[in-house]
């Protein structure tokens, strides 16, 4: 087998390291060029591709906070409302219904199990019309309540999964060690499985977040009122079909709307690699 010599290695990582810069790059691009158009006057957004600013215009932060039917912030807490619901639910509901499949032996439970998978092949748009019939029969139309109920009935089959694999890691020895002490299912799962299972409830956290937080086609259906709206639903009415829209404002609440993001990822990877590391999903 032919050796490489240092200089090679060296070249070689160099090449490696300059690639992946510019890969980088690339998929960063879109994020500083609306980092750099909220900074932009409307007239310059579009005709200047670059990411080099000339002109600072920091007033598009000021008209965009101030350019709905509400401040910004109250977009921001609409959207607060509905994602802190939305985790609270599925943390509960998953995690309960992940250690009924890991742990319980019941009737059907394999075919049962498997149609919950199957379930995560579904879009959504084969289900939101009967969704609307049914929400819209109950009145809750305009409300968060078809965007936070779901959740609190298991209805996230992906997260169920996750959990589910992570508690089939955990040794059933522990289960047995709690049983001779007298508990059962209901102590077993919160004084012995639930504490095992940060990892898996901090990656079921992140996502919920990112996924709700995001959520556009979703929001769009159910919430009619601009009371109601959340922040992509706000994002998108600066948009205006007359050619008069607010580029400069949008974006700038768009930088806003991402810290969000950005700050729960920045501060919540560690668990989101080790709950992916220990359940198997790559």
């Amino acid at each position: 087998m032919k050796s490489t010599t240092p200089t090679q290695r060296a070249v070689k990582a160099t090449v490696k390291h300059i690639l992946m810069i510019l890969a980088s790059l690339a998929m960063i691009y879109p994020l500083l060029w609306m980092l750099v158009s909220s900074l932009r006057p409307n007239e310059a957004i579009f005709r200047e591709p670059g990411i080099l600013l000339t002109t600072l215009e920091f007033n598009n932060y000021v008209q965009g906070w101030n350019a709905l039917s509400h401040p910004f912030s109250h977009f921001l807490w609409n959207s607060a409302i509905v994602v802190f619901a939305s985790i609270l639910a599925n943390l509960i509901a998953c995690s309960m219904a992940a250690y009924a499949f890991a742990r319980l032996d019941f009737k059907f439970k394999v075919p049962m199990f498997a149609a919950m998978l199957l379930t995560i092949m579904l879009p959504v748009h084969v289900v939101i019309i009967p969704q609307y019939i049914l929400f819209s029969n109950l009145g809750w139309v305009n409300t968060f309540l078809p965007l936070i109920v779901p959740k609190i009935l298991a209805t996230d089959s992906f997260f169920i999964f996750l959990m589910v694999q992570f508690i089939r890691g955990i040794p059933k020895d522990l289960d047995e060690a709690a049983r001779i002490d007298g508990a059962g299912h209901i102590r077993i799962f919160f004084q012995v499985i639930l504490p095992l299972m940060v990892p898996a409830l901090a990656t079921t956290t992140i996502f919920t977040f990112m996924w709700t937080w995001n959520d556009f086609f979703s929001q769009l259906i159910f919430l009619t009122s601009p009371d109601m709206y959340t922040v992509p639903l706000a994002l998108r009415a600066f948009i205006d079909s007359t050619g008069e829209s607010n580029w400069g404002g949008m974006f700038a609440m768009s930088i806003i709307s991402i810290l969000p993001l950005f700050l729960i990822f920045l501060f919540g990877q560690r668990f989101l690699i080790k709950g992916m590391a220990t359940t198997g999903i790559k």
